[in-house]
């Protein structure tokens, strides 16, 4: 089965400024992996059109589909529409389907700025939002989501059925309770013997001091994946 692969564009200065903390690239990243398609990239961006525009041209070709998060409120800095119109080289209005959506959401309480949330570019297809309404949309392979966690998740549910499948990545992991002084030569063996499967070690301080680590492998090939967890397990019987 083919590797499918992807990305994340997280933009808002709030994310930069650190007054907000990014919580969707690990949504994203556990619900492609669910269905074969591979993380590759996560990038944080400020809300600049420039940046966005070079940014997104830059991942869309790199990588099978790109997920943006953020900026598509219906505020004077929700930017990421008209940037992602202009990255894709078509307008960016109103779209009847989307104003629908708003105007029986809000009633009376509709105003220019909600509306500003039903700006979609040309050839887009809506990615319904069943907590707030406000849609997302997708142009090409990349799909357009808001930053508000809750929100961004309900969208991906609506996105993921929409994606090729690709080989699925399975993982093994080992606690060790030697640090990565120890562990180093040993596992690089292990790691260069087998180079269709990813090895990582990962430490966190012991209660009392000092260091343990968690192995973890993974692969698509299920037989390679096999060979590296019994190499694994032999390195570590014998430390």
């Amino acid at each position: 089965m083919k590797t499918v692969t992807a990305a994340i564009l997280v933009i808002g200065d709030e994310v930069l400024s650190g007054r907000t903390q990014d919580a969707n690239t690990q949504v994203l990243a556990k619900a492609l992996g669910a269905v074969g398609v591979q993380m590759c990239e996560s990038r944080a961006i400020a809300d600049d059109e420039d940046t966005i525009i070079a940014a997104l041209n830059e991942m869309r070709g790199r990588f099978d589909y790109v997920f943006t998060s953020g900026g598509i409120g219906p505020t004077h800095d929700d930017i990421t529409a008209e940037a992602v119109g202009k990255a894709f080289g078509v307008p960016v209005t109103i779209r009847d389907d989307a104003r629908a959506l708003l105007e029986a959401h809000y009633g009376d309480q509709i105003n220019e700025g909600r509306l500003r949330m039903a700006r979609i570019p040309d050839g887009a297809s809506l990615i319904p939002n069943p907590v707030s309404i406000a849609p997302g949309f997708r142009i090409g392979n990349v799909f357009v989501m808001a930053g508000v966690p809750k929100i961004f998740a309900v969208m991906l549910d609506a996105a993921v059925p929409a994606l090729d499948n690709g080989a699925r990545i399975e993982e093994v992991s080992f606690a060790c309770p030697h640090g990565e002084g120890v562990l180093s030569a040993p596992l690089s063996a292990v790691a260069e013997k087998h180079p269709a499967v990813s090895i990582g070690s990962y430490p966190r301080m012991k209660v009392g001091g000092g260091f343990e680590v968690t192995i973890v492998a993974r692969s698509a090939d299920a037989a390679a994946l096999a060979a590296a967890e019994a190499d694994l397990r032999a390195m570590l019987a014998a430390l």
